[in-house]
């Protein structure tokens, strides 16, 4: 592996999850992006209350992520070696917390009742 492109990451990712599992996780990733862009255009902009009460999903979240990452790849915490793996592992928990956070944002905004008209 000389180059490190899109392709090549798409390819480790099937291996590692599955090319089903892979591309569900990928669909699912669009899912709440757009529900979270969705809610944010539909209410004009950033709720800060329900963005701070979104925010407690951070921690869970970004466990989750290790987690599945941990079990998928039938590894433990004792097999991370170097700073890489360190570095690769702090990625993956900001990136499933910040996806609980927009997850958690999303539906806070679809349960809000809205004013009758």
């Amino acid at each position: 592996m000389e180059d490190l492109t899109v392709e090549t990451l798409i390819a480790v990712s099937e291996e590692i999850f599955g090319r089903l599992t892979f591309w569900l996780l990928v669909l699912l990733a669009l899912a709440i992006t757009g529900l979270f862009l969705w809610t944010l255009w539909r209410d004009g902009g950033v709720s800060s209350r329900r963005f701070l009460l979104a925010q407690l999903w951070f921690p869970p979240g970004a466990i989750a992520m290790v987690g599945f990452m941990l079990w998928m790849t039938s590894s433990r915490l004792t097999d991370i070696g170097g700073p890489i793996d360190w570095i690769a592992l702090l990625g993956l928990g900001i990136w499933g917390g910040v996806g609980a956070v927009m997850w958690a944002y999303a539906l806070g905004g679809l349960a809000r009742r809205r004013p009758p008209a």
